[in-house]
């Protein structure tokens, strides 16, 4: 049986539940911006909305 290591674990699900919160915007998801830096921008601007959505109700 393989060890589990809780922290690498955590991070990794943490990764991955970002990734799923950014790609319900339609254009990462099926990248219509075709150029990296428009790509990148755009994931940077989805992320920017993911974290004001989840800090709006925080105290």
């Amino acid at each position: 049986m393989r060890s589990l290591d809780k922290h690498l674990y955590r991070s990794r699900n943490l990764i991955e539940h970002f990734f799923c919160r950014i790609k319900q915007f339609r254009r990462i998801a099926t990248r219509y911006g075709k150029l990296a830096q428009r790509f990148s921008s755009f994931v940077a601007l989805a992320a920017t909305a993911v974290w004001l959505a989840l800090n709006v109700n925080r105290p």
